[in-house]
């Protein structure tokens, strides 16, 4: 008996949003809670991922991240000039010899941009940032490493257990990190495979510097990332006035400001 089409869009609202909900499912777990055969669900991701809703993956589904997300180009050029300001004062903390990690992100990118200019060498940058893997790819004395994962489109990165797996090979003597969004409670973001990496990084050096500008106060997303106790130091445009008034209390270790 062929199922009417209204009951069809309800379940396929209803898979959308367990996908939205836990960002990634396997095909068995979506079955289990719809109640649906293996066929049904196959045609409803299916359906889905023709409207861009969701990405399938083997085995499952998850939430089409890369889609919803603003491209690199046109991120890049927000806030353009206290990303600078934080890459300047980026670029002073690292020295000769240094193994560095380099997140995803504009405001990284920004640092790498700093360094184009006025390079440190010898200099080993591991990254999963695309753009800034060929931007210090052709400086002289500069190795580049990238780590493996899906390739994320919008932006420009390399993410997934492949990449998150891979860093235990290594260990950073300084590693720059991004972030969606800070408020009191701590640091936000909105895809649980950026935080997966961006933890294991923190477990791979002494020293992470998270980089944010000022227009990130006050910002929440989807996931939480870190409460402010466990941030080692913050690298902002935003003075301690107003990370205060956005009810953000850091000691002065934790506190770097890029004048």
């Amino acid at each position: 008996m062929k199922v009417p089409l209204h009951i069809v869009h309800a379940r396929r609202d209803q898979l959308a949003q367990l996908l939205q909900h836990h960002r990634y499912m396997p095909l068995a777990e979506l079955c289990d809670r719809l109640k649906i055969s293996e066929a049904t669900a196959r045609r409803d991701l299916a359906a889905l991922a023709r409207d861009r809703v969701i990405t399938r993956t083997r085995g499952g589904a998850l939430v089409d991240f890369n889609q919803r997300f603003p491209p690199f180009r046109d991120r890049q050029f927000r806030a353009h000039a206290a990303k600078r300001q934080i890459a300047l004062a980026a670029r002073k903390l690292i020295e000769p010899g240094m193994t560095c990690f380099f997140d995803a992100g504009t405001t990284v990118y920004a640092i790498a941009e700093a360094l184009h200019v006025a390079a440190v060498a010898p200099l080993v940058a591991v990254t999963n940032n695309l753009p800034v893997a060929e931007i210090l790819g052709d400086l002289p004395g500069v190795e580049v490493q990238l780590l493996g994962g899906r390739f994320l489109s919008r932006q420009s990165m390399l993410l997934g257990k492949h990449a998150s797996g891979m860093l235990r090979h290594w260990k950073f003597d300084l590693a720059f990190l991004g972030a969606e969004g800070m408020s009191q409670a701590g640091l936000w973001d909105s895809q649980r495979d950026i935080i997966a990496l961006r933890r294991a990084v923190m477990g791979r050096t002494p020293r992470c510097i998270f980089c944010l500008d000022s227009t990130k106060l006050g910002v929440e997303a989807a996931e939480f990332l870190l409460p402010w106790t466990q941030v080692r130091q913050l690298l902002t445009d935003a003075s301690l006035a107003e990370l205060k008034t956005a009810g953000i209390k850091l000691n002065r270790r934790q506190y770097l400001y890029a004048r």
